[in-house]
């Protein structure tokens, strides 16, 4: 990741939404070393993928960085200031000789709970940086493993404190999962539940095709709405799609897999706990045209 730009953000709502913005360069500290979600992972972010020159599907990160944020109880997210930054954002790392070839421009904008000593307004950013580009592994697919998230299925409704479901900055767990991934030879997880239930990656949604049916896990189980699922389930209007709780097996009689996220798109599983996968490249190609096309 290469870093481009960055605002610090005014969330004290007594500013006008263009006096609230402010460029800072992205080499500079704008937090201090007492700020919540420094200190204790408490805050919320979204990542949107940007495409010439706009955020993709940046209403819906919106809609979710503010479900993160009351699922966290923290102030509800000034969407207008927001929308602005991160439109601002997109636009500027999409100015010519901003990106290398190999390159592809992203917005993460970032909530927290403020600073543990003066805690009288959250902290906010919006930091656009480049990746690579997702050509490579979406035609390639991924390798997954399987592990044990540790929590039920229905963790959202019997633990709601736990926090499932919240896209929050308290993301230590899922890197730990990602580097044990690495330790068994593969690129990336597939979470199930305690009881045996389907969830989600680390950082993607998980969709199946069973039966000829795209499936994905319901929320209600402690996964993220996926932003860039909807979007595919959207744009493929000659399948069957929907939600379906999965369980382990199901994995092993789906005939395709993929992990979808922000800033990859669809990225079609290729192995599965050592055992390789038929990868749908066709389909997988479809998918990505219907997200790299959104315009929102």
């Amino acid at each position: 990741m290469r870093a481009l730009l960055l605002y610090q953000l005014d969330l004290s709502g007594t500013a006008s939404v263009a006096d609230s913005i402010h460029p800072v360069d992205p080499r500079e500290p704008i937090v201090r070393a007492t700020d919540l979600g420094v200190n204790r992972g408490d805050g919320v972010f979204e990542t949107a993928v940007v495409r010439h020159g706009r955020p993709q599907a940046l209403e819906a990160h919106l809609t979710r960085l503010e479900r993160s944020a009351a699922l966290l109880e923290m102030p509800s997210p000034r969407l207008d200031l927001w929308r602005t930054a991160v439109l601002r954002a997109a636009a500027a790392v999409s100015a010519p000789d901003v990106l290398r070839a190999d390159e592809l421009a992203s917005i993460k904008f970032v909530m927290t709970r403020g600073d543990e000593i003066d805690r009288a307004d959250p902290t906010g950013w919006v930091l656009g940086f480049a990746g690579n580009d997702p050509s490579a592994v979406r035609a390639t697919g991924t390798s997954a493993v399987v592990l044990d998230r540790g929590y039920r299925h229905d963790v959202m409704q019997t633990s709601p404190w736990l926090l499932q479901g919240a896209k929050s900055l308290a993301y230590a767990v899922n890197e730990a999962a990602l580097r044990e991934a690495v330790r068994r030879g593969a690129d990336d997880v597939v979470f199930v539940s305690s009881d045996g239930f389907v969830l989600e990656g680390p950082r993607s949604t998980l969709i199946a095709r069973i039966d000829g049916r795209l499936v994905t896990p319901p929320t209600e189980f402690g996964v993220l709405p996926g932003t860039t699922q909807a979007d595919v389930f959207g744009g493929i209007a000659d399948l069957s799609v929907g939600t379906a709780a999965l369980v382990r097996e199901d994995l092993d009689r789906a005939d395709a897999l993929w992990l979808c996220s922000s800033t990859r798109g669809a990225v079609p599983v290729r192995e599965l706990d050592g055992v390789a996968r038929t990868r749908d490249l066709a389909l997988t190609a479809r998918m990505n045209a219907v997200l790299d096309a959104r315009e929102d």
